[in-house]
């Protein structure tokens, strides 16, 4: 019963800014920490953001200063505010629940394309 649905994908252009939404259903979703992830066709799916229940966040290297986790524990939703959007960004972005140091549950992704 556990479910993400990711939304706000879209193609930006390098420097362009846009918010990513995940609204998740079938758990107590305040008591977990939640993470946003990315994959690009044929590579890892990798960790960007977490977010604890506290509210504490911790970012890769490669989108910190750029990129903000959010959570609004009343709607059940998670949000990914994303800064100077680099080609490298490219990617299918996830939202899921950590347990264990890992998502246990997958959305479809959604995805944000970065190009002149």
């Amino acid at each position: 019963q556990v479910q993400f649905v990711e939304s706000g994908g879209d193609l930006v252009q390098p420097g362009g800014s846009l918010k990513l939404s995940c609204t998740a259903s079938g758990y107590p979703f305040s008591t977990y920490t939640m993470g946003w992830y990315r994959e690009a066709p044929g590579k890892q799916r990798d960790l960007v953001a977490i977010i604890f229940s506290n509210g504490t966040v911790n970012y890769a290297d490669s989108v910190k200063g750029r990129f903000t986790i959010s959570r609004d524990n009343a709607k059940n939703m998670l949000y990914l505010q994303m800064n100077s959007l680099k080609a490298e960004d490219t990617a299918i972005y996830f939202c899921s629940r950590r347990i264990a140091g890992r998502g246990d549950y997958w959305g479809q992704g959604t995805r944000v394309t970065v190009s002149s």
